[in-house]
């Protein structure tokens, strides 16, 4: 038994140093996403479109699984006037995150500015329906209003 411990002890060192690696790792890549995101929000509000897309596609490409990117993605992209391309990755969202009803949302005005009310108003209800299982009783009333003024324009 005490022959096995200097290799248990060496196993023990290995797997600790490895850890730390990977740990080091992580840290360094989530660093350069959150400077990337921070870069990517002060390009927007600078209305710098082209520099705040590419940041933002630059954090896409290191997490690709970050619904906020996307959204913020999708709204450079339909201030560029690409609103196709922001329409698409509203609709990633959506299939990678049904539960957001920010995708919604943004989704639904694409499709109000393609003149296609009758897949908003689904879209507006899908939102409303989830900002009500999270309880935020004044994002429901404001769709409810922006549904009001929708369907009272069509009558």
């Amino acid at each position: 038994m005490l022959e096995n411990l200097p290799v248990s002890n060496i196993f023990a060192i290995s797997l600790v140093i490895a850890s730390i690696g990977t740990l080091i790792y992580f840290a360094w890549r989530t660093l350069i996403t959150s400077n990337l995101f921070q870069k990517g929000i002060k390009l927007f509000q600078a209305k710098d479109y082209e520099g705040a897309e590419a940041a933002f596609r630059q954090v896409i490409a290191i997490n690709s699984t970050n619904d906020m990117v996307r959204l913020l993605l999708g709204d450079i992209l339909n201030h560029k006037g690409e609103i196709d391309q922001a329409k698409e990755l509203f609709s990633e969202v959506i299939i990678l995150n049904p539960k957001n009803p920010n995708a919604y949302l943004r989704l639904a005005n694409i499709l109000l500015l393609q003149k296609n009310e009758a897949e908003a108003i689904n879209n507006l209800q899908q939102a409303k329906d989830l900002f009500q299982k999270q309880r935020q009783p004044q994002k429901v009333e404001t769709i409810d209003k922006i549904l009001q003024d929708i369907t009272g324009e069509r009558e």
